[in-house]
């Protein structure tokens, strides 16, 4: 398999040292405090108690007080949804705006602390571009461009809901290919490679949220998911990532060889096994599984189907952490709110996870499914310098990061992009 591209971003040029703060490497090593971090021309040079430190530095950082992390990695998000859109408002804005909605949401994230992003469908190559110029400030991207699934299915787009029914009418790259056969299948994963595609992204299973099938039904098969993963080892061997929600679903998708699946709310014990045997990445995306409808506006039966989703996964995502199976962050922001990311650090926590392990599953967990983890990922000497810093204690109140505001400094390949210290 040909490694990851590691999608490029602004670098800063000179030495900067952040000074007396605590570290988390992201690497699951307890914290280091009243350590020095040391960044040259955007990489990271030097990780070492203070007092020890030896690299000398063109700008020094006050990070007393302060805690330093990895800039995080969000494997989930759909930043063309920008929040609070709607299907009708949506049909009625011209491309300019919705191009400028979705630089805000890039810019939400960003200044979130996530660093990294992974768009599962609808984001096209030229924001990837964008953001590698610093024409536009944002994560560093890899893309899925599309997402397949077979008619009627989880992306038809036809009868869908309205988080999806706007990229029927606008979107140049549709976020969306529905496929039958296996030919059909190929194609799609051929014109999305064509297009510059770094995941491909199947629904073996219906959603929550779609009103013509539920996470029971099956979408793209076992079968196809196998077809795909020959087809993209044939090419630069792009992993293979499956919207899967029932229980069926997510065992066709880990025994056809996806690298990660995303929801994964009625996974079975048979299958967490089976990913474990396998190395398969679970992406629980609890931010959006644990928003409810508004019971106001949504009809009881959405509602009621809502909450049946809501005990499952949660109850899931507690068996996947006992059971060991590897864990990334991942919040299907779009529907989550952009710029409240790091939320489903929490919703790790409370499925089990000690901090320490929740912000390994959005750091270095997160740059491994990606196939970055030389480059980025944690606080160790030779990777890019991305890194967040805070007021808050992550491993006392690991809840309170999902305030934009509690994060004071996001660097980016040694940029600072964010400070409100």
């Amino acid at each position: 398999m040909t490694p990851a591209r590691l999608p490029a971003v602004p670098t800063s040029e000179g030495t900067v040292r952040i000074a007396g703060a605590t570290v988390i490497d992201g690497t699951g090593a307890e914290p280091l405090a009243r350590a020095q971090v040391t960044v040259k021309d955007g990489v990271i040079v030097e990780v070492a108690p203070e007092s020890q430190a030896a690299s000398r530095a063109d700008v020094t950082i006050d990070g007393a007080g302060l805690t330093v992390m990895p800039g995080f990695v969000d494997a989930h998000v759909h930043l063309t949804m920008a929040n609070g859109s709607r299907a009708e408002a949506e049909r009625l804005k011209f491309a300019e705006e919705r191009a400028f909605d979705t630089a805000e949401s890039m810019r939400l994230t960003l200044e979130a602390g996530v660093t990294t992003a992974r768009d599962l469908s609808g984001l096209t190559p030229g924001y990837r571009t964008a953001v590698a110029r610093g024409q536009i400030v944002g994560p560093r991207l890899h893309l899925a461009i599309a997402m397949l699934s077979p008619t009627g299915g989880h992306a038809d787009p036809v009868h869908a809901n309205g988080s999806h029914a706007h990229w029927v009418d606008h979107a140049e790259v549709p976020g969306w290919a529905v496929t039958d056969t296996d030919a059909q299948v190929i194609e799609a994963v051929r014109r999305v490679l064509r297009t510059g595609a770094d995941v491909i992204k199947v629904c073996t299973t219906g959603g929550i949220s779609t009103p013509l099938d539920s996470p029971d039904d099956l979408g793209i098969t076992r079968e196809q998911v196998a077809l795909i993963v020959r087809e993209t080892a044939r090419r630069q061997g792009q992993p293979v990532t499956a919207h899967a929600q029932g229980a069926e679903g997510i065992a066709a998708a880990v025994e056809g060889g996806a690298r990660s699946i995303e929801h994964g709310y009625g996974i079975t014990d048979a299958t967490l096994a089976e990913m474990l045997a396998r190395g398969t990445v679970l992406v629980p995306t609890l931010s959006t599984l644990m928003r409810s409808p508004d019971p106001a506006t949504a009809p009881s039966s959405v509602v009621e189907k809502k909450r049946a989703w809501q005990r499952r996964g949660a109850e899931a995502a507690s068996r996947a952490v006992a059971a060991g199976v590897t864990m990334a962050l991942g919040t299907d922001a779009g529907i989550h709110p952009h710029g409240r990311n790091l939320e489903e650090l929490a919703h790790l926590v409370g499925a089990g996870m000690t901090p320490l392990e929740a912000i390994r599953a959005g750091t270095v967990n997160g740059a491994a499914l990606l196939g970055l983890d030389d480059s980025i990922g944690s606080i160790e000497v030779g990777k890019q310098a991305d890194l967040v810093l805070t007021a808050t204690d992550p491993l006392a109140a690991i809840e309170a990061l999902a305030e934009p505001d509690a994060i004071a400094m996001v660097m980016q390949a040694g940029r600072v992009v964010k400070d409100i210290r």
